[in-house]
């Protein structure tokens, strides 16, 4: 039997939410007395399947982040990192400071507070099968592919075998670094989240699904608050 690989969950909160018109970015907003990235923060901390948390952050945003940890009592959270200029840049620095190859790392969006421990554990539970791992929830509505002419459909794919991309999304470190060092190498445009980088350097290597939950849903405008509030309610 192969020696167990520390799981190593990276809160993604590397952003500045300008599209959601706050003072802070978004992972600062608190609905119902908490921040957004604590609600993230304490589901990786409560998993038992997790051994450690690296937070990424805005660079500009460290001290408010140091203020979240010091009101919390988490023991797991061991590094503050600095964020980038794009969510690749953020999940890159994360890649780059880690100094062993025997872990799995498991990114998550910090604006994803309704994460639950189901959806970690079994995240996990599937590193020990596949090198790959992504969150998803099948789309209940039809997926129209307009293109780049953006009003005018050119496909429309069978609903059936099409998913929604959720978070975590979680690799063995060999495959995410072998990853970025050949989009270092030759970046492409269009990527959007670290599954599309193993998807389009190392094809080879399949990627599994995890059922995801509805309630996983990310923060993104305003809109989302009222949900968010009842979600974490519930």
């Amino acid at each position: 039997m192969e020696p167990h690989k520390r799981n190593i969950a990276v809160v993604l909160a590397g952003g500045s939410g300008s599209r959601f018109g706050y003072d802070l970015p978004k992972q600062f907003y608190k609905i119902n007395g908490r921040t957004v990235i604590e609600y993230s923060v304490d589901a990786f901390e409560k998993s038992g399947g997790i051994d450690e948390i690296w937070v990424v952050m805005n660079p500009s945003f460290l001290d408010e982040m140091r203020s979240v940890l010091s009101r919390n009592s988490w023991k797991k959270v061991t590094k503050i990192i600095s964020g980038g200029d794009q969510r690749v840049d953020s999940t890159l620095n994360a890649v780059n400071i880690c100094d062993s190859e025997d872990v799995n790392l498991i990114f998550h969006d910090a604006a994803r507070p309704c994460v639950n421990l189901k959806i970690i554990d079994d995240t996990v539970k599937a590193l020990d099968t596949y090198q790959a791992v992504s969150v998803a929830v099948p789309s209940t509505d039809t997926i129209f592919n307009v293109g780049e002419d953006s009003h005018l459909v050119k496909e429309i794919p069978t609903r059936s075998g099409m998913y929604m991309a959720q978070t975590p999304q979680a690799f063995s470190f060999n495959v995410i670094r072998e990853a970025y060092q050949r989009y270092l190498a030759d970046p492409q445009t269009g990527i959007t989240d670290d599954c599309g980088m193993v998807k389009r350097y190392l094809p080879e290597v399949e990627i599994a699904v995890v059922a995801g939950d509805r309630r996983n849903i990310k923060l993104t405008t305003r809109e989302d608050i009222l949900l968010l509030e009842h979600f974490l309610n519930d």
